[in-house]
């Protein structure tokens, strides 16, 4: 059985990839994400793969952070992953409360996207493939009053999530529907990393 690794801290995603029943270890593989940003800001306007903005953004910080550990182990499976919600801009996780009170007001009464990017790295020794893919799922929220913004705000929910709201937590009741995979919301796309995983287990 290969050594497997989660290169994330994320609690969503080790409860998500547990549900596959396999053994794995957690090593959160840490980069400079405003670097891998600014790389890609570069190349925007001529490389094709980066018309897809909100794509090419997760694929690429997916991949640096599976690298990163990677790096780190002769041989094993590493998972990395990364997700951002788009409304025009790119949504990571709020600064402060102001910047979460701005994208939820931002996003309400109307429909987005969330992007989870995936890299699989397989590496035995001095070989190494690598499988990198990305799910986007709309997320349509039903309109929400300030005092509503407001109190879920102070449930404190907010603040450690891409757009500044959690699908399978108290922002659940204004989520009015999605169109694709939910569990790719919450920060892992479990089935389609699934069908990946399996041709090496």
């Amino acid at each position: 059985m290969r050594r497997i690794i989660l290169a994330s801290g994320s609690p969503r995603r080790r409860e998500l990839l547990a549900q596959t029943g396999l053994e794995f270890e957690v090593i959160p593989g840490e980069v400079d994400e405003e670097a891998v940003v600014q790389a890609l800001l570069k190349k925007k306007e001529t490389d094709d793969i980066c018309l897809n903005y909100p794509a090419a953004v997760v694929s690429a910080l997916s991949a640096s952070k599976a690298e990163a550990v990677a790096a780190q182990i002769p041989e094993g499976i590493v998972i990395g992953s990364d997700t951002v919600v788009w409304d025009n801009e790119i949504m990571g996780k709020p600064m402060d409360r102001a910047d979460a009170y701005r994208m939820l007001r931002q996003l309400q009464g109307k429909r987005h996207s969330v992007f989870t990017g995936v890299t699989v790295l397989v590496r035995e020794k001095s070989e190494m493939e690598k499988h990198t893919f990305f799910c986007e799922t709309k997320v349509e929220v039903y309109p929400m009053t300030e005092e509503e913004t407001e109190r879920y705000l102070d449930t404190g929910e907010a603040m450690d999530k891409a757009g500044a709201y959690g699908i399978q937590g108290k922002f659940g009741l204004w989520v009015k529907g999605i169109e694709g995979d939910y569990n790719s919301v919450v920060g892992l796309p479990l089935s389609a990393l699934w069908q990946v995983l399996k041709a090496y287990i």
